[in-house]
């Protein structure tokens, strides 16, 4: 399950934050996840409860926002999005897809921090 040592990682940059902010109260972080990053989000999410009840965050939360994965169509010369990722084709002319501009992320995008 590398959704742990991903969960430890995302603890360890906060916690950096956190520190060089004097050693803010972290309440939550905000992470944005896409369904091509290879990371199963349930299984981030109980990860990262686990690990961060043995960490300074304890506490704190994870908040994840789903990224939907987003093709460019060169038949219709537009991004889509895309319906079905074991399908990557255009939802409106059902051309095959390769071109994706977005559903891999997993970034941290915020910290919430008590003030």
């Amino acid at each position: 399950m590398h959704e742990l040592s991903i969960a430890m990682s995302i603890l360890d940059c906060a916690t950096e934050e956190s520190e060089r902010r004097g050693g803010a109260k972290v309440i939550a972080v905000h992470l944005r996840l896409g369904p091509l990053s290879g990371v199963i989000k349930e299984a981030l999410a109980s990860a990262y409860e686990m690990a961060s009840e043995v960490s300074d965050l304890s506490g704190s939360r994870l908040v994840i926002e789903d990224v939907p994965v987003i093709a460019f169509c060169s038949t219709c010369d537009t991004e889509r999005e895309i319906v079905s990722i074991q399908e990557m084709c255009c939802p409106v002319c059902g051309k095959p897809t390769p071109d994706i501009r977005q559903g891999r992320e997993m970034e941290v995008t915020a910290l919430e921090i008590e003030a």
